[in-house]
C-alpha cells in the first residue's frame, strides 16, 4: 500500500470505520522485543490501526518511539493512536488520542486537537452516554474479560453486559479486555466487530501472523 497521510478528521474517521483488529503496543508486554519491531510486524500482518500505550515511559523516549512508529504507519496507510497524551499525539502527527476516564476532559482535548480522532474508554452505560454527548469520535467498551494489562476499579463486563451496552453506542467502537482468539465468534455475534488487544498480539511468537489470523476470523 502506498504511503498515506490522513490530515482531516473525516479522513481519519473513514479509515477508523474500516479497521477490524486494533493492536495496542506497550513495551512492557512485548516479550522482551523492541516495541518498534513488534509494531512493524503487526502492520506487516495487516493491522490498519495501532495504539501506543506507555504509562511510565519518560517524555523524550516516548516521543522518539512515537516518531518511529509514525513513519511505519504512514508507509502502510495505518492510523496511529496515542494513549492519554494529546500533546505527544500532536507533536508526533498522530491520527488520534485515546482518553481514559481520569485523563484530560474530552471537550478540552477537542479544543486542543480539532482534527484528531478522540476515543474514550468506557465501562458502563453512563460513561458511554457521556462520551457520546461530549462528541467522542469513537469509544472502547471494556474490560470484556479479566485482564492483567490495565489496573481498573471496575470488574469485567462479560458477554451479557456487552449485549446490553452495544445498542447504546452510536459511534464506531471497539471492545477490549482479556480477549483471546477463541472469543471472536461470540464477540462478533454481540455486534462487536472491532477488537482491541494487547498481549494477544504483542506477546505472540509472530505478531503479524496473529493479526492476519484474527482478521480472517472477523471477515
Amino acid at each position: 500500500m502506498p504511503r498515506r497521510v490522513y490530515t482531516t478528521l473525516d479522513e481519519r474517521m473513514e479509515a477508523f470505520r474500516l479497521t477490524d483488529v486494533y493492536p495496542v503496543v506497550t513495551s512492557e508486554f512485548c516479550a522482551g522485543r523492541s516495541p518498534v519491531d513488534v509494531a512493524a510486524s503487526l502492520l506487516a500482518g495487516g493491522a490498519r490501526i495501532l495504539q501506543i500505550r506507555e504509562k511510565t515511559m519518560p517524555d523524550r523516549p516516548f516521543l522518539d518511539l512515537l516518531l518511529l512508529v509514525r513513519e511505519l504507519t504512514w508507509e502502510c496507510g495505518a492510523l496511529l493512536i496515542v494513549d492519554d497524551r494529546v500533546d505527544a499525539a500532536l507533536i508526533a502527527q498522530a491520527d488520534g488520542v485515546h482518553l481514559g476516564q481520569d485523563d484530560i476532559p474530552l471537550p478540552d482535548a477537542r479544543r486542543i486537537a480539532p482534527d484528531l480522532l478522540i476515543g474514550v474508554s468506557t465501562h458502563n452505560a453512563d460513561e458511554i452516554r457521556r462520551a457520546q454527548d461530549e462528541g467522542c469520535s469513537c469509544l472502547n467498551i471494556g474490560p470484556i474479560f479479566p485482564t492483567n494489562t490495565k489496573q481498573l476499579a471496575c470488574t469485567f463486563l462479560g458477554l451479557e453486559q456487552l449485549h446490553a451496552l452495544v445498542p447504546l453506542v452510536h459511534v464506531p467502537f471497539s471492545v477490549m479486555g482479556g480477549i483471546k482468539y477463541q472469543h471472536l465468534t461470540e464477540l462478533k455475534s454481540a455486534g462487536a466487530g472491532r477488537i482491541a488487544a494487547v498481549t494477544a498480539f504483542t506477546q505472540a511468537p509472530d505478531p503479524g501472523a496473529e493479526v492476519a489470523k484474527w482478521r480472517a476470523a472477523l471477515q
